[in-house]
Formats: C-alpha cells, sequence, structure tokens
C-alpha cells in the first residue's frame, strides 16, 4: 500500500509539532545550555588564537636562547680576561 506524498508530509508535520511541543524539546534546548556553560567555564581558545599564541612563544624562546648564548660568550670572555 502506497501513501501519496500529501499523506507524508501531514504525518511528518505532526510528527514534527509532536516532538517540538513535547519535552524533548525542553531539553534539548537545557541541554545546549549545560553544553555551553560548561564549554565557556574552560575557557577554550580559538584555533587562530592558539596559532597566534604558538608563533609568540616560539619567537620568546629563539630570544631566550639568543641571550643565553650572549651571556655564555661574555661569561667566557670575561674569564679569559681574569686569568691575564
Amino acid at each position: 500500500m502506497l501513501f501519496s506524498n500529501e499523506k507524508v508530509n501531514e504525518l511528518s508535520f505532526k510528527i514534527k509539532q509532536l516532538i517540538e511541543s513535547s519535552p524533548i524539546s525542553e531539553l534539548e534546548t537545557n541541554l545546549r545550555a549545560l553544553i555551553q556553560g560548561a564549554l565557556t567555564k574552560m575557557e577554550l581558545v580559538s584555533r587562530e588564537e592558539f596559532d597566534i599564541q604558538s608563533a609568540l612563544l616560539a619567537r620568546t624562546q629563539q630570544q631566550l636562547r639568543a641571550l643565553e648564548e650572549k651571556i655564555s660568550a661574555l661569561e667566557q670572555a670575561q674569564a679569559t680576561e681574569s686569568k691575564k
């Protein structure tokens, strides 16, 4: 037995109305709010923000290595002059 498109559409519409007026709809809304609140508390960052911070960290580490090398060279120079 085949159903007409009109009957299928009517049945689909009635099911949609039942779901929208049922506690399931409220549950979905509450779950969405709960999940959003939990994610906000996690203090997540966007990928763009993460990439910016990663680049900044890499640059800072490079500067630190350069400064450590300069300090080491200065210490060696000072030690060499003290021995004279």
